[in-house]
């Protein structure tokens, strides 16, 4: 008797196990990144996602994260990226759009479904295509963040100028504005990355170090006094050592600090919606 009262309780508990939630992370280098810290020179020990789940340990999530890619990437593979039905999507791109100078088009192009010709009809694409695989799917969309001067760990031809100019007649800020827009009129949360992170750009790295132009001895430049100042990736050296890292390790990537408040923002958001 005693026997089957434990089994009844143990039976009884299992029945109750808490159910698993899949999180699909759609976006670029950022959400790859999480799962290749390798590839990050292991400056960064530990992505964003895994921050969240660390928080919730009753959520999987699914690494949709394509280095370079744009919305319109997204948009165009959206048939073959073998995206699941899951409970959570978050979307986070927008910042190769900017630096690829990816038109943004207008609103109309969101509403009216005008195609993959533009960031508003990129996203539009991508939403629709979530919202068929689950109707009742939390969706979060996230803005680029800032970027400083970005040079590339293993390839310093591979550079870009930060956000503070613009590319193509467009500021990022802009990308960030349509997603706002579009979170709006979804009404999908919006995480603003861009404007209410606190990276901005004299944050996202100490320092840039280059050679002085006077001396040619290399010399630590905080924003914004490296602007002016030239980097040839011929000659010089990785302007970013481990010791420069603020928010990111690059300029664009974020560091482990720019991971936790990433994810941060993300667990605020999940325990409301929990």
């Amino acid at each position: 008797m005693k026997l089957l009262f434990i089994l009844t309780i143990v039976l009884f508990a299992c029945s109750f196990k808490p159910k698993v939630s899949t999180w699909v992370a759609i976006g670029d280098s950022i959400t790859f990144l999480n799962d290749h810290l390798n590839e990050t020179g292991n400056r960064v020990s530990k992505g964003y996602m895994t921050r969240v789940t660390e928080q919730f340990p009753n959520l999987h999530y699914i690494n949709q994260g394509h280095s370079g890619w744009t919305s319109g990437s997204i948009a165009g593979a959206i048939d073959t990226l073998g995206l699941v039905k899951a409970d959570l999507y978050s979307v986070f791109l927008g910042t190769n759009d900017w630096w690829k100078g990816r038109p943004l088009g207008t609103f109309a192009d969101y509403l009216n479904n005008t195609g993959n010709n533009t960031v508003n009809g990129s996203f539009r694409i991508i939403i629709d295509r979530l919202k068929k695989l689950n109707k009742e799917a939390n969706i979060v969309l996230i803005t680029p963040m800032q970027r400083g001067d970005f040079v590339f760990l293993w390839d310093m031809k591979n550079n870009a100028y930060g956000s503070y100019k613009q590319k193509n007649g467009q500021t990022l800020a802009q990308f960030a504005d349509v997603i706002k827009t579009i979170g709006k009129y979804e009404h999908i949360i919006v995480v603003d990355l861009y404007n209410k992170s606190g990276m901005g750009q004299e944050v996202l790295t100490k320092y840039k170090r280059l050679k002085d132009p006077f001396t040619g001895k290399y010399k630590n430049y905080p924003y914004p006094s490296y602007l002016d100042i030239p980097f040839n990736p011929e000659t010089d050296e990785y302007p970013y050592p481990p010791n420069a890292a603020g928010y990111t390790y690059d300029g664009l990537h974020p560091s482990d600090k720019g991971c936790t408040i990433i994810a941060g923002l993300l667990i605020k958001i999940l325990k409301k919606l929990n």
